[in-house]
């Protein structure tokens, strides 16, 4: 059996893309500025993970108005939801093998 560590996605194991992906987790979608405040990241840096989660599948991106207001809404697809519980799936295998050394 192949090491948990080779399960681990490249696309959401980046710091800042797992974020956006948890945080999105628990939530049907979440606004722009949301994500961007709670992960203290400025409008291009968001934008830039978004495009590659979006790339990947991994989440839909709507844009609309409130009012006059431009909005942009984030959701995770199913492929993304799905990436996700991989992710911290092979993440929990890894931390339970800490401790069993077989040296």
């Amino acid at each position: 059996m192949k090491h948990p560590v080779h399960r681990l996605d490249d696309t959401v194991h980046q710091r800042v893309r797992l974020g956006i992906l948890a945080l999105l987790e628990p939530v049907k979608s979440a606004d722009f500025t949301y994500i961007r405040d709670e992960l203290d990241l400025t409008d291009g840096n968001l934008g830039r993970h978004l495009e590659v989660l979006e790339e990947a599948g991994y989440l839909l991106i709507k844009k609309g108005f409130e009012g006059r207001r431009p909005r942009t809404w984030i959701s995770l697809t199913k492929e993304g939801r799905r990436a996700l519980h991989d992710e911290v799936s092979a993440l929990r295998e890894m931390i339970a093998g800490f401790g069993q050394s077989k040296l």
